[in-house]
């Protein structure tokens, strides 16, 4: 049986919304001792499953949860960082895009434990990009870099890993520059 109400904890934090069997359930606002963070959304049994976190920072997530955990999909909004992919046990997580909402730099790849691992490319504020595999230096990983200076804008056409008993293998790569006919492929 599912009931509402608010509950004080001795801490000074609160829970106001949804409860069963004796945890929070459904739709409620939970808020830390002295303003230490507020959760609003949908809880299961105790645990946030999907809503938004915000802490005194102003820092916020906003997503899916699992046993009290960033899991799933979500965007989190750091200073002028944000982050719109994959969380995995509150790390972020396979697939994901970190950019600066000041300058344009960012990052668009793949992530393991909360940090750029796998294949990804990089844009830093000045427009110049890295694209690479980031792997281990025991195991050879392989980038590629294109300057952006005035005269000379790089795009990488294809960028394609194949791997074999750590050996990264560069397939195909074809990168096209504005100043003259320089072509490398």
């Amino acid at each position: 049986m599912s009931s509402g109400g608010r509950f004080n904890f001795d801490d000074g934090g609160s829970y106001c919304g949804g409860w069963e069997d004796g945890k929070a359930h459904g739709h409620g606002i939970c808020t830390g001792p002295k303003g230490q963070g507020e959760y609003a959304g949908s809880w299961s049994h105790g645990f946030e499953v999907l809503g938004v976190y915000t802490w005194p920072s102003g820092n916020t997530y906003q997503g899916t949860w699992a046993q009290g955990k960033r899991h799933g999909i979500g965007v989190e909004s750091k200073g002028k960082w944000v982050y719109r992919g994959e969380w995995t046990h509150g790390f972020k997580g396979r697939y994901g895009v970190r950019e600066c909402t000041g300058n344009g730099a960012r990052y668009e790849g793949t992530w393991s434990n909360g940090l750029q691992d796998g294949y990804g490319t990089e844009t830093y504020s000045d427009g110049a990009h890295h694209v690479a595999l980031l792997d281990p230096p025991a195991r050879g990983g392989c980038e590629t870099r294109s300057p952006a200076l005035p005269c000379v804008a790089a795009q990488v056409r294809s960028l394609k890993f194949s791997r074999r008993q750590n050996e990264i293998l560069l397939v195909e790569r074809k990168a096209f520059f504005q100043a003259g006919t320089l072509e490398s492929a």
